[in-house]
Order: C-alpha cells, then sequence, then structure tokens
C-alpha cells in the first residue's frame, strides 16, 4: 500500500479503501462541489450562445429568458434554476437534452423538477410534435403524476413562450446566485 499524501486517499483499488480514506474523498468532493460545479454550470449554459438550432433566439437567449419568466412569476430558486437549466443537455446531446439535464440537476433538486425537467419535450409536443407526424399529447401519460402541474408550468409557461431573440431577458450573470445557492448544495453526493 502507498503511503499517504496530506488529503488524499492511500488505496490504489476500491476494494482496499478504508473509512479514513472514504472521509477524506466525501470532505474534497464537497469542497468541490462548494467550488467548482456552480461555475461549471455557468460556462456550460456560456456555451448555449453558440446554439440556435434553427430558432430565432440562440439556446442561451431561450434559457435566460425562460428563466426570466420564471423569476419575474415569482419561482423558487430551484424552479428558476432548473427553467434556466433546463437544456442545458443539448450542449452534449439535443435528442435527449431533457433527461441530461434532469440528471445533471437531480441531486440538487425536488423530484418534481426533476421529472418535469426530463420529460419536458413531452409536455412541448403538444404545440409542434403534429409537424412531425407524433402524437400531440403526451403529456397526458402523466396527468396523475404529483409532477404534472409543475410540468405544465414550466413549459407552457416559461418554455414554450421563450423564443423571442429581442426579448429584455436578466443576464446570467444576474442568476448567479441561485446557481450558487442550487448547485453548491447538493442533497447526496451518490
Amino acid at each position: 500500500m502507498a503511503t499517504m499524501m496530506q488529503g488524499q486517499a492511500t488505496f490504489r483499488r476500491m476494494q482496499d479503501g478504508t473509512l479514513d480514506d472514504w472521509m477524506i474523498i466525501a470532505r474534497e468532493h464537497m469542497a468541490h462541489q462548494k467550488a467548482a460545479a456552480p461555475m461549471q454550470i455557468m460556462d456550460t449554459l456560456r456555451r448555449l450562445g453558440d446554439m440556435t438550432l434553427g430558432f430565432a433566439a440562440d439556446q442561451l437567449t431561450h434559457a435566460l429568458m425562460t428563466a426570466t419568466l420564471a423569476r419575474r412569476s415569482g419561482a423558487n430558486d430551484e424552479e428558476v434554476v432548473a427553467a434556466l437549466c433546463h437544456d442545458i443537455g443539448k450542449v452534449m446531446s439535443v435528442p435527449n437534452h431533457g433527461p441530461i439535464a434532469a440528471e445533471v440537476l437531480k441531486p440538487y433538486v425536488s423530484e418534481k423538477i426533476y421529472h418535469a425537467v426530463y420529460w419536458h419535450q413531452h409536455f412541448q409536443g403538444q404545440y409542434y410534435y403534429n409537424h412531425l407526424g407524433k402524437p400531440t399529447d403526451l403529456r397526458m401519460q402523466f396527468k396523475d403524476a404529483p409532477w404534472y402541474g409543475f410540468a405544465c408550468r414550466l413549459v407552457d409557461e416559461w418554455d414554450a413562450p421563450a423564443f423571442d431573440p429581442d426579448f429584455d431577458v436578466d443576464s446570467l450573470e444576474s442568476f448567479e446566485p441561485e446557481v450558487m445557492k442550487v448547485f453548491s448544495s447538493p442533497h447526496t453526493l451518490i
């Protein structure tokens, strides 16, 4: 077994980890969450500014407008952050962006927000799936779910109306306090 360096676990294989090792790792994970994770979210959101995907507004403007509408409607911090980050998965995969965004948010937000973000594209389908030969009522399969009402609010009040490139959005920097608050306090690390 290697000698322990200050602040590092001693094992080279997970099977050999001790309680002391895992306490060091847990402490370092939490320090990383508080310092780095919120800034990584902000940096990833900035990357949405390079993507229009055929819309009149780029994806960062869309995210900011969605979050601005949420903020102005009195949404709480988690809801505002969910509105801001609901499409963050598009940086990795447009077809699978909802589930990716939901998984990014999952350790930090309520179950209702997680499910609403995960399935938001099915809720949006009400407005455009008919043009793509898909059913427009896919949201109805969730009508009895406890998060259905929030998903409708996320999509119908904030997301679907948020494609105006001339809308006076709140700046990305103005959302930093909410992002810092939500992403620096995971409910769980695993």
